[in-house]
């Protein structure tokens, strides 16, 4: 008994490191793409269309997009969709996630980010952080798991309201009374109609 005892307690210890190693991973991450995005947001020589370009491609890597799309339409509606269906609506979520945070990115002035210790969470990693401008804090938490490819995030958390909770709360109320085609509907842009 005592030797079980002993080789858990290793087996413990063991791994205490490994995930301390993946939190930094997680952590470094994101703190590469979000000083990339601030060099960017902060180069004078750059308008605005270039600055989008350029954090499109910093930030896109760093987002598990197909993921979150389908976290968002969750078990109730996802399972039943055919595959054209979901890749549609994956290529609109993107749009929409990716758009919404590009043109908030258009609000830039001096934010600085004050990163808080990472947080292991049943094999994933939260990176709270706050956004600090003049007058205001924004609490931000990056919540990250790790597929074959790196560290990617698939949700975050503004003021406490989750993306894909966010999402999935305006969608459901349009797949309730309606179809997946009607909410295909309401996610084109101006320019698809």
């Amino acid at each position: 008994m005592i030797r079980i005892l002993y080789i858990c307690l290793c087996l413990f210890f063991l791994n205490q490191p490994v995930w301390a190693d993946d939190k930094g991973e997680a952590e470094e991450v994101v703190k590469g793409k979000l000083d990339a995005v601030f060099t960017v947001l902060e180069n004078k020589d750059l308008d605005q269309q270039a600055k989008k370009r350029a954090i499109d491609q910093i930030v896109t890597p760093m987002f598990d997009f197909e993921l979150m799309a389908k976290l968002t339409l969750g078990k109730k509606y996802w399972p039943d969709l055919p595959r054209e269906k979901r890749e549609k609506f994956t290529e609109r979520y993107i749009e929409l996630l990716k758009t919404s945070y590009l043109d908030k990115l258009a609000l830039y002035t001096d934010e600085k980010v004050i990163f808080e210790p990472p947080v292991e969470a049943n094999k994933k990693v939260h990176i709270p952080t706050e956004l600090v401008s003049k007058d205001r804090r924004t609490s931000i938490l990056y919540k990250l798991y790790k597929p074959a490819d790196g560290w990617k995030v698939y949700d975050l958390e503004i003021q406490g309201v989750s993306i894909i909770r966010s999402y999935r709360s305006q969608f459901d109320a349009i797949l309730q009374s309606g179809t997946i085609d009607d909410l295909l509907r309401k996610m084109e842009k101006p320019s698809d109609n």
